[in-house]
């Protein structure tokens, strides 16, 4: 069992906002459509999405103004608990020490974990539930 047997391909790429609407009116203007809007908290996170590119974006955490503003490249995995198991057998740098969850995304929520890549990278494993 290995951490690959259970990944898809990229799901999103997440970018954090200073201002949430701005953000998602510019990626409108370049041919992008909103596909979820959810609560955080007291944030908000949109989706837009162009052809297979989804971009996640959010208001509440800091935003970095130079060149690397990209915060993490999320994989779309199939089974987020083997997914898991199969990081920790084989000793990637988890960032989180179990499965986290948000509920408000999507229709039934969603489960994930982050490992840090050799660049320091977060690589997000999640999975949208069903």
């Amino acid at each position: 069992m290995a951490v690959q047997d259970f990944i898809t391909g990229i799901q999103h790429v997440g970018i954090p906002s200073r201002d949430l609407d701005k953000t998602i009116a510019f990626y409108k203007s370049i041919g992008f459509e909103q596909a979820g809007l959810f609560p955080n908290g007291d944030n908000r996170c949109a989706f837009m999405r162009l052809g297979n590119l989804t971009i996640e974006t959010w208001e509440g955490d800091p935003t970095n103004p130079e060149a690397g503003a990209i915060n993490h490249i999320s994989l779309n995995t199939t089974d987020i608990d083997q997914a898991f198991a199969a990081a920790k057998q084989q000793g990637l740098d988890l960032v989180n020490d179990e499965i986290q969850s948000i509920p408000t995304f999507w229709a039934k929520g969603i489960r994930f974990f982050n490992i840090l890549g050799p660049n320091h990278e977060t690589i997000e494993f999640c999975q949208i539930l069903a």
